[in-house]
């Protein structure tokens, strides 16, 4: 019987996951897309208004740096020809100090441009990242019907990473070239209008082989990325089985096929440092073809008094300026073109509606609490599924304390009613009640604070076992998580640890036994001391001694709290109040383990099959 956790998507536990999450992140980062339409970088302006302060000083700060890089340019121009022309060393001594406080000036202004720059970005970036993530906690079951948790971290991690990169460092950058190339280009003009213009029309030839190559190179860089996220693909997934590989002898046939996809990724990687080279070689050439070109006419009009030596330094520093300003913002619009591509798909993720949500005036369930449950009526079919229902006018009354048993075969809709109560779902007909409350006009999560889930393979987190208790109720004390793990048969073995209770348990719990994670699982659930518990019994894969404990603490759980379980355990069917038969979505039979058994129907002919002499 598949538990509520082992199937939902977003609490997947099976081995082998992180595995693939990792390698479908590396590959999302290989394809990530580039967008044109950079209008949804606008999404993250309301992130950088709560940090208005950062940004003025950024932009002050770049403002600040960019007049005096130029004013750098100016102080070289009065070096050459107020220093070294004057033939006076106290004059050359005056302009070479005037430099270095334009220097010092220069370095305080870039110093504090990264600063404020840099911590914008990273705190836009970490209040995006936080963002996201509250809202993809608030998304339900059918979103990850829809997509894939690898994806979801996908957007979280490599598109914010994007954005980071933008915001903290392409941003910035562009800004500064931006503001270079005007600035330069306007104070060329001051020194020498014919020249500037003879630089403007050798511009366009200089720049056409960089976005043509260009173009070329990121197809084939984006190529190359995507056959080694093949490798690493098909790395992870081997590795992960790697028991599997060498328990079938194919280790070089693995070996094989990863070198394989490490060769073809090594051929598309030469193919974009071969195009990269060639337009390395027509871009140099070009560039200081066009310099020598102006520098000869610059070289000219020096030699006929049309301009000073200092006037040639500083129009070469411009020119040189705005050349590797304009230059460089090909390189950081594919930067924001990817950035783009990634607010995108984080927009999308936003945008992203969660269908189980709290009514804009939730009804408040009763208080004190009762447990009492009811299902009216309840036909439901899971998304993408709408011609198989898995329930079909689903009954059931539960009384509180009350204790009913949900049996019958796989596919029965046995999980389905425990995923409606919590409210992952809402049916397609009928009503799920709560103490007399409908749960689509209640608050889910007040719904969920009256209900505590063992499922049949409970996540468990990383941390201390402390930790994994405390996670049924945040506030619980010391007294109440050791009264839980008493209560759980989950004490002894914890104490027993080299921490005690403060012991990493690790990733999915590893270090612990089957039973040992049942057990601390059980006593997550009474930690939360919810009046209804929802239990998909412990799996029979247990040996006996931990089926015993296990056993014994469930019982404990039940307590007078009103329990729905769907029993696998003759055991706990005999101590339920009313066992419930299901079949194709419906009630069958209802009764006692003995009336049922001598009903003669489908309970008595699955306990003669599951439970064999003990059911007679």
């Amino acid at each position: 019987m598949t538990d509520i956790a082992a199937s939902d998507p977003v609490a997947d536990g099976r081995p082998g996951a992180g595995a693939e999450l990792a390698a479908g992140i590396a590959e999302a980062a290989a394809k990530r897309p580039r967008s044109r339409n950079v209008r949804t970088l606008g999404r993250l302006l309301p992130f950088v208004r709560t940090h208005w302060g950062y940004a003025a000083a950024a932009g002050f700060f770049l403002l600040f740096s960019t007049a005096a890089t130029l004013g750098l340019t100016a102080a070289a121009r009065l070096i050459v020809d107020r220093g070294f022309g004057s033939g006076s060393a106290e004059q050359l001594n005056q302009t070479f100090l005037i430099g270095m406080g334009v220097v010092s000036v220069l370095a305080l202004a870039t110093a504090g441009r990264f600063f404020f720059v840099s911590l914008l970005g990273e705190r836009v970036v970490a209040d995006l990242r936080k963002s996201v993530y509250r809202h993809i906690l608030t998304l339900d079951a059918s979103y990850f019907l829809k997509t894939r948790t690898g994806e979801v971290l996908s957007r979280l991690t490599t598109d914010v990473t994007l954005i980071e990169t933008l915001v903290g460092t392409s941003a910035s950058v562009a800004l500064r070239n931006i503001l270079s190339t005007i600035g330069a280009t306007i104070v060329m003009f001051t020194v020498s209008p014919m020249l500037t213009l003879a630089v403007m029309a050798l511009a366009p030839v200089i720049i056409a082989p960089l976005f043509i190559f260009g173009r070329r190179v990121r197809t084939l860089s984006t190529t190359a990325q995507d056959r080694f996220a093949d490798a690493v693909g098909f790395a992870g997934e081997s590795l992960d089985a790697l028991e599997t590989v060498q328990a079938f002898g194919r280790e070089r046939t693995a070996d094989r096929r990863f070198g394989d996809s490490v060769e073809v990724a090594f051929r598309a990687a030469a193919s974009r440092i071969r195009a990269r080279a060639l337009m390395t070689v027509i871009v140099i050439g070009l560039i200081f073809g066009g310099v020598a070109f102006v520098l000869w006419r610059a070289a000219h009009s020096v030699l006929t008094g049309g301009m000073t030596p200092g006037d040639l330094i500083q129009f070469v520093f411009l020119s040189v300026m705005a050349a590797s300003g304009a230059g460089a913002l090909g390189e950081v619009w594919g930067d924001v073109q990817k950035a783009a591509g990634a607010m995108q798909r984080i927009g999308e993720l936003l945008d992203a509606r969660p269908g189980i949500a709290a009514p804009a005036k939730p009804r408040t369930l009763p208080s004190p609490a009762r447990g009492e449950i009811a299902f009216e009526g309840v036909t439901f079919a899971y998304p993408g599924r709408p011609d198989l229902p898995a329930l079909r006018g689903f009954e059931l009354n539960v009384k509180p304390g009350e204790t009913v048993a949900l049996v019958g075969p796989s596919g029965a809709g046995k999980s389905t009613v425990l995923r409606l109560l919590l409210r992952f779902y809402d049916p397609q007909e009928g009503r799920v009640i709560l103490d007399g409350v409908d749960l689509r006009d209640a608050d889910p999560e007040e719904v969920r604070a009256r209900l505590a889930l063992v499922a049949q393979d409970s996540a468990l987190f990383s941390g201390s076992a402390l930790e994994n208790i405390r996670f049924g109720r945040e506030d619980a004390s010391l007294e109440e998580v050791f009264a839980a793990a008493r209560a759980a048969e989950a004490e002894g073995f914890i104490k027993a640890l080299p921490e005690g209770f403060d012991t990493p348990v690790g990733e999915r719990a590893k270090t612990l036994s089957g039973g040992q994670k049942q057990r601390l699982a059980i006593a997550r659930a009474l930690v939360r001391d919810s009046p209804v518990l929802l239990l998909d019994e412990a799996p029979s894969a247990l040996d006996a001694e931990n089926e015993r404990l296990v056993q014994k603490a469930l019982e404990s759980a039940m307590g007078n709290r009103t329990t729905l379980v769907i029993a696998h355990r003759l055991a706990t069917v005999l101590r339920a109040d009313r066992i419930v038969v299901m079949e194709d979505g419906a009630v069958v039979e209802q009764g006692t383990h003995a009336a049922l058994v001598k009903k003669g129907g489908l309970y008595a002919r699955l306990a003669q099959l599951q439970f064999g002499v003990e059911a007679a």
